[in-house]
């Protein structure tokens, strides 16, 4: 029945545009000038503003989240990797529940994907379908028809956009993937921003910075009490701070010591007698995925609460679901299922509520976990898929036969997959805890992109054969 479906589908993913694969090897340099290219049009398109639009100023629903899901409002951008991510997890729990199947074939992997891309543009629809009716550019009835189509037109075509800029660099034209690289993007130049802007803002006790390092020097020269300058440069509230800095650069370091955990599996030519070497499984066996895949889960409830808290304000079941307040330009969750999802905002909220960081804590460990063991099963690399990839490469694990790679396989990577999703879970707890600047999970993202790609760099000039070789 599941082939059925895909097949189904088939005919539709044929008009969607496609990256070919590179014909020959891309070389290094050319892959750094793609990726390059690739997000400078990511940011050109994350400046160009929306065009039909009547206001933007209202309450941002989804201020939480832009940064994770590298997002600009009133932008092209403003749905940014949202429905790429959205699509990418619906089609893994299906796949993982085991109501649609993937098969093992390069055909049934290729179905896959292409009906992926289509839900994937099917779901930007509808966010941007969802968007205007709703009013977040202006009243529809005050904007006209026309402007409406035209706005939902310009989201898809960003949306597209996204798709094909992802689909380049992943079918090899570039280093890593699309939506890591924006990602990564959008944290780092919030974290930059946070640490060194000049923006200045009236706080109620004077005009302050609002980057914590400017601030630092700023109330040091300004303060005739240089102790207490000090105390609040580290400790100010509702402006990032040196502690917020400190605990940041903490997380990444914590981050980059235990990407070093691994188990290495010893595996030998069955050509070349004598010929061994190692097939390393991480501990964070799955990277970045389950907490991507998190992030677009706990958007999309977002979405949907704050929707249904406009529509029908008062309602028992839409309270149950989330209830919202405003504080400026943010709106932030007060009550109900919303609420319980997001992390506390300070030590003294876990202490005054602590069965809202009980329950964050049990639904971030658990939803990781989850989503990196069932993410193994539709991403290629499973037990069964490396034991299919040692011997296309004719490798064997040294002491097992051929058709026991599988079980002994199955011992370590269900197992890494899970327990690293929990520790990718349990250090964005931490760093939501100790107030690292752009949120615990976005920190977390920024840190582990950054790694794959340092890891992608010396893969390269280990193949290549040196620094020089790779650019010249």
């Amino acid at each position: 029945m599941g082939f059925k479906i895909l097949e189904y589908l088939q005919p539709f993913c044929s008009f969607l545009p496609e990256v070919s694969k590179p014909e020959r090897k891309i070389q290094f340099r050319e892959k750094v000038l793609w990726t390059a290219i690739t997000l400078f049009i990511f940011l050109v398109c994350c400046q160009i503003p929306l065009f039909g639009i009547m206001s933007s100023e209202s309450a941002d629903p989804f201020y939480w989240l832009r940064v994770i899901m590298a997002s600009n409002r009133g932008t092209l951008m403003e749905l940014g990797i949202s429905p790429i991510v959205t699509s990418g997890l619906i089609m893994q729990l299906l796949a993982g529940t085991k109501i649609i199947e993937v098969g093992d074939s390069v055909k049934d992997r290729a179905l896959f994907n292409g009906a992926q891309k289509l839900f994937g543009m099917l779901i930007t629809v509808c966010q941007a379908v969802v968007y205007v009716v709703t009013g977040m550019y202006g009243e529809p009835s005050d904007l006209g028809m026309g402007i409406c189509l035209l706005i939902i037109i310009q989201l898809l075509c960003a949306g597209l956009i996204v798709l094909l800029l992802d689909e380049l660099l992943q079918k090899g034209y570039g280093l890593g993937s699309g939506i890591s690289l924006f990602i990564a993007t959008n944290i780092c130049e919030t974290i930059v921003w946070k640490a060194f802007s000049p923006a200045t803002i009236n706080t109620g006790k004077g005009t302050e910075f609002e980057g914590a390092v400017i601030a630092l020097f700023h109330l040091l020269a300004t303060r005739t009490d240089k102790v207490r300058g000090l105390r609040e440069a580290f400790y100010r509230q509702n402006l990032p701070n040196l502690m917020n800095l400190m605990a940041t650069v903490a997380v990444f370091l914590i981050v980059i010591y235990f990407q070093g955990f691994r188990v290495d599996l010893p595996i030998k030519s069955a050509r070349y007698r004598g010929q061994y070497s190692s097939y390393p499984i991480k501990l964070f066996y799955t990277s970045n995925i389950p907490i991507i895949l998190q992030s677009a889960l706990v958007s999309n409830i977002y979405f949907l609460s704050q929707i249904l808290s406009s529509k029908f304000a008062g309602n028992v079941f839409v309270n149950l679901i989330g209830t919202w307040a405003e504080s400026g330009y943010q709106r932030y969750p007060i009550g109900g299922l919303c609420y319980y999802l997001s992390p506390p905002e300070t030590i003294s909220h876990i202490i005054t509520d602590p069965i809202h960081a009980i329950v964050y804590i049990v639904f971030m460990l658990g939803s990781c976990a989850f989503l990196s063991k069932t993410w193994i099963d539709v991403s290629g690399s499973s037990a069964k898929d490396v034991a299919r990839q040692l011997r296309d490469q004719q490798m064997l694990m040294r002491g097992h036969r051929e058709k026991s790679m599988v079980h002994e396989l199955n011992r370590y990577i269900p197992t890494a997959a899970a327990f690293g999703g929990l520790c990718i879970g349990a250090l964005s707890v931490l760093a939501d805890f100790l107030g690292a600047i752009g949120s615990g999970t976005g920190i977390l993202l920024a840190v582990t992109i950054i790694y794959q790609y340092f890891e992608i760099f010396v893969k390269e000039q280990s193949e290549m054969g040196g620094m020089s070789t790779l650019f010249f």
